[in-house]
């Protein structure tokens, strides 16, 4: 079930970009991990993780990618892969080691006993933090399969992957699937299409994210960043960057780190060494990506706990490592 988890949870970053996984495949893994006896929360952590890991290989997985590639005076989805499948690679392995070292007791653990119906909390951070996860499994007023609705959605999903690999700019294919599958809701389940949909608070959060943004740059920011972010493409000048958009990210966010230190990114490689340091070392606070925000109001929605020491704990020692281990085969993978 591991395998398969990485695998969906990679794939579903790369090619719907980082919030899909967190919305749409976190709910699918606790559930199955409750189904099968399993402990929660590894699985949920790989899937948050790999949200902010896997997102390097596609501009459409990542907003600041569209950013870059922008940058890039617009180049082509395969151009944009060639340049970061490397350093995507071992962005999205590298942390899945790491919940395997931390986790090893907790993968090979099975409870005995119906996780539909028992609770079963876990530990993170060490001895006395108590439960990190737990909850009901228990799932009611679900509605009836609709395999209609469902071969309408996954027929759109593939047309969608098809345009969005193939040039067209990214707004095009993803307006008009938001609005066909809009309409499907409102004709097959219409009692579900309701605002309560929408993450108010995480837009609301989102909205003064970027005007305090706008406050630190008139004060200078950019250019405290970019003498921080240095110069080059030296394997250390580039590690130097990574590092300063990783600090960046857990500080204010990853879109407006990544905005911040643009300028200071020159070339196409020490912009690829942005992207990782924003994206990829965006692991230890919880505002860091908006995606991990979402993952965690999916798992309060079911009656998942986690705590935030835990999480940055696990971060502190992932992100770095993710981050360090990335540049390396940018580096290596463009001489």
């Amino acid at each position: 079930m591991r395998l398969i988890v990485a695998v969906v949870a990679v794939v579903c970053t790369v090619f719907l970009s980082l919030d899909t996984t967190a919305v749409l495949l976190t709910p699918v893994v606790v559930r199955t991990a409750r189904q099968e006896g399993l402990s929660v929360l590894p699985v949920a952590l790989a899937t948050v993780w790999l949200a902010s890991t896997a997102r390097l290989l596609l501009p459409m997985s990542n907003l600041t990618n569209l950013l870059a590639q922008n940058t890039l005076d617009g180049i082509s989805p395969a151009r944009f892969a060639a340049m970061m499948w490397a350093p995507a690679l071992v962005a999205a392995v590298v942390p899945l080691l790491v919940i395997g070292l931390v986790f090893r007791t907790d993968l090979h653990m099975r409870s005995g006993r119906n996780p539909a119906s028992t609770t079963r909390p876990d530990r993170v951070g060490g001895v006395g933090d108590g439960p990190a996860i737990g909850g009901s499994g228990a799932v009611s007023g679900q509605p009836a399969p609709d395999n209609t609705f469902l071969v309408a959605s996954c027929a759109v999903l593939a047309i969608l992957l098809l345009l969005l690999v193939s040039g067209v700019p990214v707004w095009v294919p993803s307006t008009a699937a938001a609005i066909v599958l809009t309409a499907l809701v409102a004709v097959r389940r219409r009692q579900a299409l309701t605002m309560v949909l929408v993450p108010w608070p995480l837009l609301l959060f989102a909205a003064g994210m970027f005007l305090a943004m706008e406050a630190v740059r008139s004060l200078g920011a950019p250019v405290l960043l970019g003498q921080l972010a240095g110069q080059g493409n030296g394997l250390l000048d580039l590690l130097r960057l990574a590092a300063t958009g990783a600090a960046g990210a857990n500080l204010v966010n990853n879109l407006p780190a990544y905005l911040l230190i643009e300028p200071a990114a020159a070339t196409p490689h020490r912009l690829a060494a942005l992207l990782i340091g924003v994206n990829a070392g965006a692991l230890v606070t919880p505002w860091a990506s908006l995606a991990t925000l979402l993952w965690h109001d999916r798992l309060k929605r079911m009656n998942v706990v986690i705590r935030w020491k835990g999480y940055v704990l696990c971060g502190v020692v992932a992100a770095p490592l993710t981050v360090a281990a990335a540049v390396l085969a940018l580096a290596l993978e463009s001489r």
